[in-house]
C-alpha cells in the first residue's frame, strides 16, 4: 500500500541556507532510493524559514529502507542544532491513489 510522508522543519533564520542545501542533497539521494515514489521540497510562501517536504513510497518497508540509508542517517545527525521546533511528521495510506506518472511522461 502506498505510504505518503508529510514533513514541515523549521529552521533557525541563521541555518536556513545551510539547511537548504542539506534538504536538497537529501531529495537527490532519496529520489534514488528503489521505494520512492517522489520526494519534493518546497519552502513556505510566507516564511523562508519553514520547509515542508512531500514524500510517497511503495509501501512502509520503503519507508523503514529510508529511514535506515545512510544519507538519511547522516541528514538526521548533521541539522539537529539547526531546527527551531519539532519536525512535524505525518504518514497517511492511500485510499485511491493512482500510480505517479512523470509530467514529462506523454498522455
Amino acid at each position: 500500500m502506498t505510504v505518503a510522508i508529510f514533513a514541515t522543519v523549521t529552521v533557525k533564520p541563521e541555518h536556513r541556507e545551510t539547511m537548504e542545501k542539506a534538504l536538497q542533497l537529501m531529495v537527490s539521494h532519496s529520489r534514488a532510493e528503489a521505494g520512492n515514489q517522489r520526494y519534493d521540497l518546497f519552502v513556505r510562501a510566507d516564511d523562508a524559514n519553514v520547509f515542508d517536504i512531500f514524500e510517497i513510497y511503495d509501501d512502509m518497508a520503503a519507508v523503514e529502507a529510508h529511514r535506515e540509508s545512510e544519507h538519511y542517517k547522516g541528514y538526521r545527525a548533521q541539522v539537529g542544532e539547526w531546527i527551531a521546533a519539532p519536525v512535524e511528521v505525518r504518514l497517511s495510506s492511500s485510499v485511491n491513489a493512482q500510480p505517479y506518472r512523470s509530467i514529462s511522461a506523454k498522455v
